[in-house]
């Protein structure tokens, strides 16, 4: 075992132990009903729980961010999640949007830079030719 986890700050765990037809639940805490994003059965889905993880850590580290410089807190984040590909082999696409409407264009680059390098999730995608991070004036589809 990483000796890391010994000197963790803060630990979890998720189980689900009904596939993706059922639920997930967090022990003595959040239980979720899970689905597949290919039907209308009611629940939530993987490429839900990735955008909204991604998008949660991005902005807090945003948040932080315009803290650290003295700035009023206007950034806002979209993350869209794709599920591609075809039997044995499925991907996800992962694009998050990044709109700091406080600072200069240049400025808000700078600091989604600064955030993708922070964020935790961020840095578990990092390198994956599957996810992007852009400024952006206005929130785009894809």
């Amino acid at each position: 075992m990483d000796p890391r986890w010994h000197n963790a700050l803060y630990t979890t765990e998720g189980i689900n132990s009904e596939g993706l037809e059922g639920h997930a639940y967090i022990p003595n805490g959040l239980k979720v009903q899970t689905s597949s994003p290919l039907n209308q059965h009611p629940g939530t889905n993987p490429e839900q729980l990735l955008s909204l993880s991604l998008s949660t850590c991005l902005e807090a580290t945003l948040e932080a961010i315009e803290r650290e410089h003295h700035l009023p807190h206007t950034s806002a984040v979209r993350v869209q999640v794709a599920f591609i590909g075809e039997r044995a082999h499925y991907e996800f696409l992962v694009n998050a949007q990044i709109k700091i409407s406080g600072v200069d264009f240049e400025t808000a680059t700078k600091m989604t830079a600064e955030a993708e390098k922070r964020c935790c999730v961020s840095q578990l995608l990092a390198g994956s030719r599957n996810y992007t991070v852009e400024t952006v004036r206005e929130f785009t589809n894809k």
